[in-house]
């Protein structure tokens, strides 16, 4: 079996933290890599960005990342994209007569890709299935302070999507009532698969490995550090922790606060790191503050487990990986109760879920974490456990289930590539 993933305005390859890359790259990455472990083969379309990377990359047996021309490899916005719909398809069809490629599948992420594989089903006669990430309407009704509304344009191309797709697979079941209250959608053609965590990478670190750790991060060893992790854009809330944060410090002096932010600037809702740097200096806290680049998994470990909170204060967010990953370092997460995040998050077992994004009850949450270290400890002494529910091996399986019941295929028919010796 082998499945067309399309991914057009991201690619699995780019940093997660910066730009459009976030925990959809994550997503996509993950369980393709899985799907092939499985035996199904993945060819994942993006648009390419770059001209070095070529137009396929071998990621691993049995995955591809296939990197389609369409428009220039830089300085489009992801506002312009739907101008590329047309040239991204035409690469794609291109690139599967030239490759002599027959696929039983079409897996399709975000609504710019949804399109793309609308057209795609018709024309190859097969199962178009599709992942939305986001959705507009939900969007649109949690909007953060001075953010865009996204276009009506854009719900429109959901609708259709989700009027037309063969199956809509969402990671929660918030996610199911999201679809039938905002587009109208039949239950019997939505699935839940719930995302996982990479929980062989991201495990709980040493004492010594955590004082290393904040030594080359310039962080002091007895502080209190609470950090963000993620794209800097004000739907993600970095400003409502900074703002917390300054409570804290001012309420709670003898604790030694500080605030970790990890990310780039996004490529849409941008807030830039220049911001809430003024931010912090109007708020007096900006000697508290320490800004990351974002960082690959390998590095991202380190970060999570030399702190001792993670905030996830966003606005809206489909399950919210960010909070999985720091549970499977051992650190407690507070988080706002949205979307998937009352599910990544046990609440008053692996960490608290905040409602809304009142200042004082964000600032009170998270100092019932900072000064109860007793509290704090337990929790993280629960969090990996909870995040070893979550894998991305069984999210794979759940989607190869529905890939072959889509194909009158039996899952025992998958074969797992072979590994190269040694």
């Amino acid at each position: 079996m082998r499945i067309a993933m399309i991914s057009m305005h991201t690619s699995p390859l780019e940093q997660p933290g910066t730009g459009d890359a976030g925990g959809m790259n994550v997503y996509i990455r993950n369980t393709a890599e899985q799907l092939a472990r499985l035996g199904v083969e993945v060819d994942v379309f993006t648009r390419a960005t770059r001209p070095s990377q070529g137009e396929v990359v071998h990621c691993a047996p049995g995955l591809r990342v296939i990197n389609c021309v369409a428009g220039p490899y830089e300085g489009l916005a992801k506002s312009e994209l739907p101008t590329q719909l047309v040239a991204f398809t035409g690469s794609i069809l291109a690139f599967a007569r030239e490759d002599g490629t027959h696929y039983d599948v079409i897996h399709s992420h975000y609504w710019l890709s949804g399109q793309v594989g609308w057209l795609l089903r018709d024309l190859w006669n097969i199962p178009w299935v599709h992942t939305a990430h986001t959705l507009a309407s939900v969007k649109n009704n949690a909007l953060a302070d001075g953010d865009v509304r996204e276009p009506e344009s854009r719900r429109i191309c959901e609708q259709q999507i989700v009027d037309n797709a063969d199956l809509l697979i969402v990671n929660t079941p918030a996610e199911v009532d999201d679809l039938v209250r905002g587009y109208d959608a039949r239950t019997s053609r939505i699935e839940v698969v719930m995302p996982g965590a990479d929980v062989a990478r991201f495990t709980p670190g040493s004492d010594h490995a955590t004082e290393r750790t904040r030594r080359e991060l310039g962080i002091p060893l007895n502080a209190k550090v609470i950090a963000f992790v993620g794209r800097i854009q004000r739907l993600k809330g970095p400003h409502i922790l900074l703002r917390a944060a300054a409570r804290l410090i001012e309420e709670h002096p003898e604790e030694k606060i500080r605030v970790v932010i990890c990310g780039g600037p996004s490529g849409s809702g941008t807030q830039q790191p220049e911001a809430l740097e003024e931010l912090a200096r109007e708020l007096g806290v900006a000697g508290y503050l320490r800004f990351l680049s974002p960082r690959p998994p390998e590095e991202l470990v380190s970060v999570y487990q030399a702190v001792d909170i993670v905030a996830v204060p966003s606005y809206n967010e489909s399950f919210g990986l960010v909070a999985l990953e720091a549970q499977a370092c051992g650190t407690p997460v507070v988080a706002t109760r949205v979307g998937g995040l009352p599910i990544a998050v046990a609440e008053g077992q692996t960490g608290l879920l905040v409602d809304g994004h009142d200042i004082q009850r964000w600032a009170d949450t998270l100092g019932e974490l900072i000064v109860d270290d007793a509290k704090r400890i337990a929790f993280g002494e629960h969090a990996p456990q909870h995040a070893a529910k979550f894998s991305w091996e069984n999210s794979a399986r759940s989607l190869a289930d529905l890939y072959c019941s889509l194909t009158n295929v039996e899952t025992q028919q998958l074969r797992p590539p072979r590994q190269p010796a040694g």
